[in-house]
């Protein structure tokens, strides 16, 4: 435990003034012609976010909130990871470790991290309590940026084990959505003997062939929902996966421009009714946005889709897995297609309410279904 370091974080004013500096001197482009959000995030919403970023939002809150939760450093494999680490007054609890994706980071568990931990707290029972490990992944937030390739997602999930035997966890659960669903299928394998259950909130599986001539709606819906992506909304997919350091200059420089690339995917994927405040507030949004400028992350965490796109994500998993589907999720799988990749589902529920970012637009959900899921394997 020696080589854990407690961890504070620590942003200087210097920091914020220029964060300011450079939103009031944001050069705008000229407007998008359409009416609606179908070339983008609209021009004036983002100025109108930008002038509130700038003269309203206080991330000092955001700091002092974070920063009453456990956080530590570890060096894995020559990297610095940033993790929290909250540790249940329930002696029993379940050691459960949490990874987010791209556009989000560990600002998606902060409601959730009370309720997981302490669940006699907040009308649950003690008996479901985890202990939770939610680290930053490589190239993320306060994790530190890997200088040279390979952190891809086999190699987080083998750090994930690394780190969770480093904290003397034997037996433990996994969960994960995004990219963070796609480390915790690899940590199963990964690590067999420690490792007892899995829960994903974006079930990664492919359509069934033998099914298409008799498709339930739900699947039908998920087929319409992949073809939309691919044709509307991958175009940032295709950057970060093939250019993204070409990307890294512009989004680096200007809070605008990584405002506005993060802003558009809580609109395309949380289910909001056409605008993100409708699910998240304007203040949760630019919590997870400024984890991204204050850590200069832009190209390395848009590494991860060129480290990881073209590798093996489709083999067989044994570990006990439980799925979560929502409507608005961007890749979506029925049990039957998810039982062909998964052989021992534990769990499975569909939900008519929800998005991509679980945890942050349906915290209560979130948290029964992972008590509902790895009930069966404590």
């Amino acid at each position: 435990m020696s080589d854990i370091r407690p961890f504070t974080i620590e942003i200087h004013d210097d920091q914020l003034n220029d964060l300011k500096r450079r939103l009031r001197a944001t050069r705008w482009p000229d407007a998008e012609t359409p009416e609606d959000w179908s070339q983008g995030v609209p021009l004036a919403y983002v100025k109108d976010v930008v002038a509130y970023w700038a003269d309203q939002y206080d991330w000092r809150q955001t700091e002092s909130r974070l920063n009453a939760i456990p956080q530590f450093m570890t060096e894995i494999d020559g990297l610095d990871i940033h993790f929290l680490h909250i540790r249940s007054s329930n002696p029993d609890a379940l050691p459960l470790v949490m990874t987010h994706g791209w556009p989000g980071s560990i600002i998606e568990f902060m409601k959730v991290l009370g309720p997981l931990s302490e669940p006699q707290e907040h009308g649950g029972d003690a008996k479901d309590a985890f202990h939770i490990v939610c680290p930053s992944l490589p190239g993320y937030g306060f994790s530190g940026k890997p200088t040279t390739p390979g952190w891809g997602v086999k190699k987080t999930a083998e750090a994930w084990s690394k780190l969770m035997a480093r904290l003397g966890y034997t037996d433990y659960v996994a969960q994960g959505g995004d990219w963070g669903a796609v480390v915790t299928s690899h940590i199963g394998p990964v690590d067999p003997k420690h490792c007892k259950a899995l829960h994903l909130n974006m079930v990664i599986a492919q359509p069934d062939p033998d099914t298409m001539a008799d498709l339930t709606e739900l699947e039908k819906s998920a087929l319409a929902g992949m073809q939309h992506y691919q044709t509307w909304d991958s175009g940032y997919s295709k950057q970060q996966g093939t250019r993204p350091q070409t990307l890294a200059y512009g989004l680096a420089d200007s809070p605008s421009g990584q405002a506005a690339w993060i802003l558009e995917k809580f609109w395309a994927w949380t289910d909001c009714d056409g605008h993100p405040e409708n699910v998240l507030t304007r203040d949760e949004m630019l919590d997870d946005i400024m984890l991204y400028w204050l850590t200069d992350s832009a190209g390395s965490s848009a590494r991860l889709y060129w480290e990881s796109f073209g590798g093996d994500n489709s083999f067989p998993i044994d570990t006990p897995t439980g799925g979560s589907i929502f409507p608005k999720e961007i890749f979506r799988s029925s049990r039957r297609w998810a039982e062909k990749r998964f052989s021992n589902l534990i769990h499975w529920n569909e939900f008519d309410k929800g998005g991509h970012f679980a945890a942050f637009e349906r915290p209560e959900v979130f948290v029964n279904e992972l008590r509902t899921c790895f009930r069966q394997v404590r």
